[in-house]
C-alpha cells in the first residue's frame, strides 16, 4: 500500500509517468520477437529495416497502453479521485489511484474508460489500413506472407491485432483486470456492499489464474513450449496474489471508510513564524524539541513552507540574528499539503508521506489547521482512529 518507486519519464496532465525497472526487459523481448516477425515478412532480409519496424512497433504498442491508462486516469480524476502516477510495467500499465472509488458507478466508469480508449485505438488502425490498402489490410490481419511484405502495413495490422488482444484479455471478468473490476461495480451495486463485491470479483480472478496455470503446465508438457507455457504459469501467479491482495487491502481499507485528515492529525503543531530570526529559532525550537524540521507559518497562519534544522546551522553564527526562517525554509510544495476535510485513505499513496513522514493539514483558505503523520495513518488502518496526541 506505501508502494515501492518507479523511474519517473514525463508528466502527463499533470500526472507522473514512470517505468519499473522489469519494463525495460519487456521492451527488449518484444523488439527482439518482432524483429524476427520483420524478418521473416520483408523482402531482401533487411535486417536493419525490420529492426527499425519492431523498435516502432514496440514503441506504439506501450503507448498504446500509456493512453489505455490514461484513459482511466482522466475519468478518476473528473470523479475527484486523485492519481498517485501511472507505471508501465512487467505486464503493461497501471494507473495507481490514491483512494479507492466511492461508488458501483464510479468504479464502472473508471474500469470502462481504458477498455474504450483501446476500441478506438484498434479502429483506427483498421481504418487507416483499409484506407491504404483495402483488402489487403485483412490478409495483413490474418498473417498473409505476401501482404505482409509491406512493412508499413505489416506495422498497422500488428498494432491492429495486438490492441484487439489486450481489449479481449483485459474484459476477462476477472479481478484485478479492468473486466473484473467492471464485475466489481456490478456485484456492488447488486450487493450494496464493496467488501463483498471484492470478494466475488476476486475469486472470478482466482478461477481465471488456476486456468492460466493449468493452460500453462498442458502448453510444456503436452506441446513442450516451455517458453510459453512458463509465460501463461507467471501470469496466472500473479493475477491470483493480486485478487487476493485486493481482498485485503479492501478489508484494511474498510477500517478507515469515512475517516478524514482531520479525525486523525495533531491539531496542536508547533510552528515556527516566518518572519523568526534563525538564532531564535534554533534555541526555542531546534534545541528545545529536538526535531529535524518545523512547519513554517506566515502572520496570517497559512502554511508557508518547511525549515531543516541541518540547513538552519549552516548559516554562520554571526549571521543568526540577520537572516529570518522565511529566508532560508523549504517553499511549500503542492504536494506537502493535505486539506482537512480529505479522506484517510487518499493519503496511502502519498509519497510525500513517506520521505517525511508528515503531512500538513490545512483548510480551505490554506491555514495550517494539524500535521498528519505516517504513524498515525498506521495506527487507523491496524486498530481504528484513535485520539492524536497534543504536542
Amino acid at each position: 500500500m506505501f508502494g515501492g518507486r518507479s523511474i519517473q519519464l514525463v508528466r502527463v496532465f499533470g500526472i507522473r509517468i514512470g517505468v519499473d525497472p522489469s519494463w525495460f526487459l519487456v521492451l527488449f523481448l518484444v523488439i527482439y520477437s518482432l524483429t524476427g516477425y520483420y524478418q521473416d515478412a520483408l523482402p531482401g532480409n533487411n535486417d536493419s529495416g525490420a529492426f527499425a519496424l519492431a523498435t516502432a512497433s514496440a514503441l506504439l504498442f506501450f503507448l498504446s497502453i500509456l493512453l489505455h491508462e490514461l484513459g482511466h486516469a482522466v475519468v478518476a480524476i473528473r470523479n475527484k479521485i486523485p492519481i498517485a502516477g501511472i507505471d508501465l510495467w512487467l505486464f503493461g500499465g497501471v494507473a495507481k489511484l490514491e483512494r479507492d472509488t466511492d461508488s458501483p458507478w464510479v468504479e464502472f466508469k473508471i474500469a470502462i474508460a481504458g477498455p474504450l480508449v483501446t476500441v478506438v485505438i484498434a479502429a483506427l488502425c483498421v481504418l487507416i489500413g483499409i484506407a491504404a490498402a483495402g483488402s489487403d489490410f485483412w490478409a495483413a490481419i490474418r498473417f498473409d506472407p505476401v501482404a505482409l511484405q509491406n512493412g508499413g502495413l505489416a506495422m498497422l495490422a500488428y498494432l491492429a491485432s495486438i490492441n484487439l488482444l489486450v481489449l479481449v484479455f483485459n474484459l476477462i471478468p476477472a479481478f484485478p483486470l479492468d473486466g473484473g473490476r467492471i464485475a466489481r461495480a456490478i456485484a456492488w451495486w447488486r450487493t450494496g456492499d464493496r467488501n463483498r463485491a471484492t470478494r466475488i470479483a476476486a475469486g472470478m480472478g482466482q478461477v481465471f489464474s488456476y486456468l492460466l496455470i493449468g493452460l500453462g503446465i498442458f502448453m510444456i508438457v503436452s506441446w513442450g513450449d516451455l517458453v510459453g507455457g512458463a509465460w501463461f504459469v507467471f501470469i496466472g501467479l500473479f493475477l491470483g496474489q493480486a485478487a487476493r491482495g485486493a481482498v485485503y487491502q479492501t478489508a484494511v481499507l474498510s477500517k478507515i471508510e469515512g475517516v478524514k485528515v482531520a479525525d486523525v492529525m495533531d491539531t496542536e503543531p508547533v510552528v515556527i513564524p516566518g518572519d523568526l530570526p534563525i538564532g531564535q529559532a534554533l534555541d526555542e525550537y531546534f534545541l528545545r524539541y529536538r526535531w529535524p524540521w518545523f512547519p513554517v507559518v506566515d502572520g496570517f497562519g497559512h502554511f508557508i513552507g518547511l525549515v531543516d534544522r541541518e540547513r538552519a546551522e549552516r548559516i554562520p553564527e554571526d549571521r543568526h540574528p540577520v537572516f529570518t526562517v522565511r529566508e532560508i525554509m523549504r517553499p511549500d510544495e503542492a504536494n506537502l499539503r493535505v486539506r482537512t476535510d480529505d479522506p484517510l485513505e487518499s493519503l496511502l499513496g502519498s509519497e510525500p508521506l513517506r520521505r517525511i513522514g508528515a503531512l500538513m493539514a490545512v483548510d480551505a483558505d490554506g491555514r495550517l489547521r494539524g500535521v498528519v503523520t505516517l504513524d498515525q495513518v498506521r495506527r487507523a488502518l491496524q486498530g481504528g482512529v484513535a485520539e492524536s496526541p497534543a504536542t
